[in-house]
């Protein structure tokens, strides 16, 4: 693939290869992977929730080949007269771990949710209790520049991913390789199959959301609803894609500004924040800040990328105005080398996502654009992270497509429309060409989930889980009072913060 417009090309031949794939897994399934029963027990870090796990092969053609084990918690329904079944949850990511999703349901769910399902959570493959794939610290500190303005340092770039894909697939074994929305799916399927439930329901974040829309398409017979909070659109090619990502963060960030000009609680009301804003950027990549109180610990210009963007998924403006006030008082110090990102959720998301850029040219060309559409935030850590992070890698084994729902029940999707990461203009778009199968319910709010932000949106979702009675598609939630998502209990947010090495 030379270029972008190249990057969806193939789409004929890998989807007739991924449908004979599921065939052949599907019949494996059946025949030679039929999962037993969960051999439940409590938790040990929470004795009130069960947990187990689902043996299933890593590579769901070769079901006689590697296995690696699922791990499961399970919240019985508290009212067990009242039980509807299991409802299956994603927190997003990849990378965040779904058992402690379960965890944290009673700080997530509403009291009915937990009356009515067993809520089960998981850890995705590759993820926490599921075999973890793990990478040489050293090496991800080695990561060359993600802005070369040469060639011989685009391929530098390629020839680091690769570095690390080996190493990361040394460390992991054949998991790394097997890590893609599609395994997850037979993943989901074959924990269906041990719980003894006929049809499951599934709330999916983030992330999750791309989870959901291929399970339904491959399983919509054996799903009963399916709530996708903050949703992706997987049909989008990598520029439209990188275009979405600069998108949903410029207009947070200009939210934040007319919040800092109308709010007292704003440390930086009557500035310019954007210039202020890119001030401290520069002075960050010259090795001028430092954490207050600590000279030696340099803050990078990723580093304040990063918390600017995770303080817009709650969001808890206040704190980061004060946070880059404090910031942009420390003294110069000596140039360092930034530190290293996150990198967990590559290998994931390089198997789902046809985004790679063959030239040095194409790499900057979408690199400008998006410095033309978010000029404060276009190298905020998701947009960036994912270009760099793909570059010089095999094709996408689950390459971007649209989902086909014809077996699946409607779908409900909830989406903010001020949404910093999985933008309102995705969820749109999905909905328009998935429409009769899917409903949008749309809150007029700020931050990154939808589900936890006001009654509107909480009721409208239960309703459906519990009675399968969609809202009208087109409902729209008020924003509520305050922009700001309260702090406190910091249980409530356990989902969107654990989500943080991705969407």
């Amino acid at each position: 693939m030379g270029s972008t417009s190249r990057a969806l090309g193939g789409f004929v031949a890998v989807v007739a290869l991924v449908v004979g794939m599921t065939s052949v897994a599907s019949a494996a399934q059946e025949h030679e992977a039929r999962p037993g029963a969960v051999d439940w027990r409590p938790c040990p870090e929470l004795a009130e929730v069960e947990c187990g796990t689902v043996r299933v092969p890593v590579d769901w053609t070769n079901p006689r080949g590697a296995k690696v084990d699922i791990a499961l918690a399970r919240r019985k329904a508290l009212d067990p007269a009242k039980r509807v079944g299991s409802l299956v949850i994603h927190p997003g990511g990849p990378g965040p771990s779904g058992v402690e999703f379960a965890f944290a349901a009673p700080y997530w769910f509403s009291q009915d949710i937990q009356d009515r399902f067993d809520i089960i959570g998981f850890d995705p493959r590759g993820i926490g209790r599921s075999q973890p794939i793990v990478c040489s610290s050293a090496l991800l500190a080695a990561r060359p520049s993600t802005t070369p303005t040469t060639r011989a340092g685009f391929e530098a770039l390629g020839r680091y991913n690769r570095e690390l894909a080996a190493d990361c697939r040394a460390r992991s074994g054949p998991v790394f390789d097997h890590a893609d929305s599609l395994a997850v799916v037979e993943d989901i399927d074959a924990i269906r199959r041990a719980l003894g439930e006929r049809k499951i329901s599934y709330y999916g974040v983030s992330y999750g959301t791309l989870v959901g829309q291929q399970y339904a398409e491959r399983y919509g017979r054996n799903l009963r609803a399916m709530v996708n909070d903050s949703n992706l659109d997987h049909s989008l090619d990598a520029r439209t894609f990188l275009e979405g990502t600069a998108n949903a963060s410029a207009d947070s960030f200009r939210e934040f500004e007319k919040w800092c000009a109308a709010s007292e609680t704003c440390a930086l009301r009557g500035r310019d924040v954007g210039a202020f804003y890119d001030d401290l950027i520069a002075r960050a990549g010259r090795g001028e800040i430092t954490e207050p109180g600590d000279p030696t610990r340099k803050v990078s210009a990723s580093q304040i990328l990063d918390y600017t963007l995770w303080s817009f998924y709650d969001p808890s403006w206040t704190q980061l105005s004060e946070w880059l006030l404090t910031r942009a008082r420390t003294a110069p110090q000596r140039l360092v080398a930034d530190e290293v990102e996150p990198n967990a959720f590559l290998p994931a998301f390089c198997q789902d996502w046809q985004i790679r850029p063959r030239s040095l040219q194409e790499y900057t060309s979408l690199l400008r654009r998006a410095d033309e559409l978010s000029p404060h935030m276009s190298r905020a850590f998701l947009g960036h992270q994912v270009l760099h992070g793909c570059v010089g890698l095999p094709d996408a084994a689950n390459p971007q497509r649209l989902p086909q729902l014809d077996d699946a029940p409607k779908i409900l999707m909830l989406n903010n429309l001020h949404d910093p990461s999985t933008g309102y203009d995705w969820a749109r778009s999905l909905h328009r060409k998935t429409r009769g199968k899917t409903v949008l319910l749309t809150y007029e709010g700020w931050g990154h989930v939808s589900y936890i932000r006001t009654d509107c949106v909480r009721q409208a979702a239960d309703r459906y889980l519990i009675t399968l009675r969609a809202p009208a598609d087109g409902t729209r939630c008020a924003a509520a009072e305050s922009p700001e998502l309260p702090i406190q209990p910091t249980a409530l947010v356990a989902g969107p913060r654990s989500a943080r090495s991705g969407w």
